[in-house]
């Protein structure tokens, strides 16, 4: 099973304009978070997926594969799938630019979904984990996902779900973590659907992938990482890795 990772990567960002530039440690972010994934060793390949010359430029004089992509895209999956479309592999998992402290486990569980799927029934892999926090349950900005017997997601919702109309049911909450693996048919399939209107209200990508039918499996994870979406998040990384 050939296995790649593709980071996707813009330059422009409305919260934190150029933050994968910026330094963590020295190098940027977008190189420590490629160096990061090409060290699990879990990879035949490690591209940076990017429509910045600067990040571009970047990754090859640091050695790294990059690749030029249309600047267009509207997702992620959109912006890997032009990189994937003519190329021979399996499986291919999407990691976040700016999550620089990504590691080997959440990435070989995620993996390890396809390898255990012998009938090829699922299509996406992705994290989630347990919500401790009640104010994480009510915010709009961390994405919840419901899942049923099997960990298959059934929803993905920036509203508390389930409802707690029984608050006495026992039910868990879980924050869906931005990283996945696709087989490669489903992602391409993905860049040729149209965005419907359950995606464009949440604006999560996941439930187009649901809305077609396709099957998501859901890997519960103690990752969280640290997204750098803000100069906030920046200085907290730099506390991380100082302690």
């Amino acid at each position: 099973m050939k296995t790649i990772a593709v980071i996707p990567a813009r330059y422009d960002s409305s919260r934190f304009p150029g933050k994968l530039m910026e330094k963590l440690d020295g190098k940027s972010i977008i190189q420590t978070t490629y160096q990061a994934a090409l060290d699990t060793g879990l990879f035949d390949q490690v591209i940076v997926a990017t429509d910045s010359d600067v990040i571009f430029d970047e990754i090859q004089k640091n050695g790294g594969q990059a690749v030029m992509t249309s600047a267009n895209h509207q997702t992620g999956s959109d912006r890997i799938a032009e990189v994937v479309q003519n190329r021979e592999v399996d499986v291919i998992v999407n990691v976040q630019g700016d999550e620089p402290f990504i590691t080997y486990q959440p990435l070989f569980d995620l993996i390890d979904v396809f390898r255990k799927d012998v009938a090829q029934e699922i299509a996406v892999a992705s994290l989630m984990q347990k919500i401790k926090l009640a104010e994480d349950v009510i915010n709009p900005n961390v994405v919840k996902v419901i899942v049923d017997k099997n960990n298959e997601a059934m929803y993905f919702s920036r509203c508390p779900i389930p409802y707690p109309r029984n608050i006495h049911s026992g039910a868990s909450y879980y924050r869906h973590i931005g990283v996945y693996a696709f087989r490669k048919n489903a992602l391409l399939d993905f860049s040729k659907h149209q965005m419907l209107p359950n995606e464009e209200t949440e604006m999560i990508e996941a439930i187009r992938y649901l809305e077609y039918g396709q099957k998501i499996k859901m890997v519960e994870s103690d990752y969280a990482g640290i997204g750098i979406d803000t100069p906030e998040d920046l200085e907290k990384a730099e506390r991380y890795l100082r302690q």
